[in-house]
């Protein structure tokens, strides 16, 4: 019966974001610091994935009505690069279930996407902040991801401060241009990267 509710519920889209949140900007706000799993002594995250997003080209569907409640060894399987549990589960109902595959494969899919991306060495575990362009920053990533474009991969701060990295694939987990709502979102002409803690 919930399979069959949620597949009346799904809603077709058209293609995914990878939301690269950077960990320390997370742990330095006030949600992180109470974020013991991300953000507590000794987790020394870089990038970690804050969500799959499904996408329309314009806008995303969001909480696609009752999730199945995910296993704890799913949820465990997933920690080392979504590592909170709160954030796993909140993914997967307000996006995941979106996807209309069910709570195993979704999270494969995840899983793949992650690994599809290069993160750059520069980027990778700092222990110092770093200062760069956001176009500097963006033109590394492309360096590194020699298969995406300008268009499928945006850039976002919170202030001076990276937030997180964008990258868009198809369906079936290939680089393509992003929709016009999902674009670069920094102010600043140079951002800082907080240092991997």
């Amino acid at each position: 019966m919930l399979l069959t509710l949620a597949f009346l519920l799904f809603q077709p889209f058209d293609y995914y974001v990878l939301s690269l949140s950077w960990s320390p900007e997370h742990c330095s706000t006030a949600a992180g610091k109470g974020d013991s799993q991300q953000c507590g002594s000794g987790r020394r995250f870089g990038f970690v994935v804050h969500g799959l997003w499904p996408q329309y080209e314009r806008g995303y569907p969001q909480n696609c009505g009752p999730a199945a409640p995910l296993s704890q060894p799913l949820v465990s399987e997933m920690l080392p690069i979504m590592p909170s549990t709160r954030l796993i589960r909140h993914e997967w109902e307000k996006h995941g279930a979106c996807s209309g595959l069910p709570a195993a494969e979704y999270f494969q899919k995840v899983r793949a996407a992650f690994q599809a991306v290069k993160i750059p060495a520069d980027y990778q575990t700092p222990g110092a902040p770093v200062y760069v362009a956001p176009a500097e920053l963006k033109k590394k990533f492309l360096q590194a991801n020699t298969s995406r474009t300008d268009r499928s991969v945006a850039v976002l701060c919170r202030g001076r401060y990276l937030q997180e990295v964008r990258v868009c694939f198809t369906k079936d987990l290939k680089p393509r241009d992003c929709g016009t709502d999902v674009r670069d979102r920094c102010k600043a002409p140079e951002i800082i990267l907080r240092p991997v803690r």
